[in-house]
């Protein structure tokens, strides 16, 4: 029968490096947290400023699908007074590939607000989904 101290192991001197005594030091791992969040945080800000909130939306009505060659996507546009909206027009087939692609600029109405358009998209196959990709503003 073998008996079992409760002793701490004794390692020879100088042979598997010095013994931190004590607790591990925090300060750098919370430096490095912090100075990550606000890293995050900026490029954060950075983006939502470039793609974030726009005054330039558009939602989707319809299309339609005049021929095997075209898409008539329409869709309504809020363009902001004295603006102008480019938007991108998209026509996919039924397996979600990209058939077609359409970039239109449109006019501010008269006070700003929504415009609504049907314009045609030029399509390589049949089309069976108009999307509008997004708008901003025109250069």
């Amino acid at each position: 029968m073998s008996e079992t101290h409760a002793t701490a192991p004794v390692f020879p001197p100088g042979r598997y490096g010095r013994r931190r005594e004590g607790g591990r030091r925090r300060w750098p791992s919370v430096l490095a947290v912090a100075v990550s969040a606000l890293l995050l945080g900026g490029l954060t800000v950075a983006y939502y400023d470039k793609f974030g909130a726009t005054d330039y939306t558009a939602d989707i009505v319809g299309w339609s699908i005049p021929s095997d060659t075209q898409m008539v996507i329409e869709f309504r546009v809020r363009v902001p007074e004295g603006g102008q909206a480019y938007c991108m027009l998209r026509a996919r087939d039924y397996d979600g590939f990209e058939v077609g692609r359409r970039p239109v600029t449109i006019p501010a109405p008269a006070g700003g607000g929504s415009v609504r358009l049907r314009e045609p998209v030029a399509t390589t196959a049949r089309a069976s989904v108009g999307d509008v990709m997004g708008c901003r503003a025109a250069d």
